[in-house]
Order: C-alpha cells, then sequence, then structure tokens
C-alpha cells in the first residue's frame, strides 16, 4: 500500500468525529447508570408494597404479579443480589403468622371434638358403675389413635423469589447497547488513526 492509499483512507477516516463518538459514549453511560439504579428503586418500592399489602391482609396476589411483572422485564432487579439478603428474598410474614394461625384453629377445633367423641366413648365402656375405671387411659388411646394433626404449611404459600434478566429491553438495555457499541467504535477509530499516521510516518 501506498502513501497516496493512506491519504485517502485517513482523509476518510476524518469524516467520522471521533469526539462525537465519545460524547455519545458518555452520554449513554450516565443514562445507563441512572436507568439501573432506577430499576433496582423502583424493584425495592414495588417490594415494600407487597409486605405493607401482606402487613394489611389485603390483596397480595396482584402485588406480587406486579412485582414479578417488573422484575421479569427489567435489568438490575435481583433482590437475591448481596452478601446480607435473606433467601428467598421475598418472605409474606404475615400471611405465614396468618397461617400458622388458622392451623391452630383448625387443630384446636378438631382435637376438641376428638376429646368429646373420646369421652362419650369410653364412658359407654367404662359406665360410672365401675367407678370410672379405666376410662382416663380409654380416652387417652382414643385421642392418640384419633387425634388430628399437624399439616405442615408449603413454603410455596408465602415465600416467593423471581428471576431479572441479564439484559431487557428498557432504557438500561438499550443504553447499554449504545454505551457498549460506541465505546467500541470509539477505540477501532483511534487506533486506526494512529495506526494510519503511523504507516504515513514510515512511508
Amino acid at each position: 500500500m501506498d502513501k497516496k492509499f493512506f491519504k485517502r483512507f485517513y482523509a476518510q477516516l476524518k469524516l467520522i468525529n471521533i469526539w462525537l463518538i465519545l460524547v455519545i459514549a458518555v452520554v449513554s453511560g450516565v443514562i445507563f447508570a441512572f436507568s439501573m439504579r432506577h430499576n433496582n428503586v423502583r424493584t425495592l418500592q414495588l417490594r415494600d408494597n407487597v409486605n405493607q399489602v401482606d402487613k394489611d391482609n389485603g390483596d397480595v396476589e396482584t402485588a406480587l404479579r406486579q412485582l414479578r411483572a417488573y422484575i421479569a422485564a427489567h435489568m438490575n432487579t435481583n433482590l437475591s443480589s448481596g452478601q446480607n439478603t435473606i433467601k428467598p428474598p421475598i418472605q409474606l410474614k404475615y400471611r405465614y403468622d396468618r397461617l400458622v394461625k388458622a392451623e391452630q384453629n383448625r387443630l384446636s377445633s378438631e382435637n376438641a371434638k376428638v376429646y368429646t367423641d373420646a369421652q362419650a366413648e369410653c364412658e359407654k365402656q367404662f359406665p360410672k358403675g365401675l367407678s370410672g375405671s379405666g376410662r382416663i387411659p380409654c380416652i387417652t388411646d382414643y385421642v392418640s389413635s384419633h387425634g388430628v394433626p399437624v399439616t405442615t404449611i408449603a413454603d410455596s404459600l408465602y415465600k416467593f423469589d423471581f428471576v431479572s434478566p441479564t439484559w431487557s429491553p428498557d432504557v438500561a438495555g438499550w443504553s447499554l447497547v449504545i454505551t457498549s457499541v460506541a465505546t467500541a467504535l470509539f477505540i477501532i477509530r483511534f487506533g486506526l488513526e494512529k495506526w494510519t499516521k503511523a504507516e504515513l510516518r514510515d512511508l
């Protein structure tokens, strides 16, 4: 390649404004940083809303759907990140307390009926004429065999975790693309200019 080629190439290269590319990279980088922060802040707001709705015994399902939809459509919305983050990050304390209370009430009610049935059954087997002999062991055995077992509360009823995408087609995602492309173009443009000038000096 002769000197004329490099001169023509350099003239065409100068048409690409390197400083404009740099400005685009910097501006889109700033937009990317702010939009990533906005995504995270909005996610925390929606999570706090879920917790508040749970506390108020409101429509938790709708609040969870809103949070899940937002996390699924935006970058930097992962609630599981960080060393001190509980996992899974969404644990509905008040829903869990209500489930436990409901289970305790169920057990109390059903076991009370079992105890009443035990007394009636054992009174038949050991009438008062026998001074109640054997009635207490009978009641104990009946309650043991007919008592209502405790039901384990499934985690899926009060624990949730949603996955954030690596890239999303929102402001954060597209500004990341523009920043990456502009930065790459700046490096290529800068490198080509250095290379062309070096070749012209050597010819």
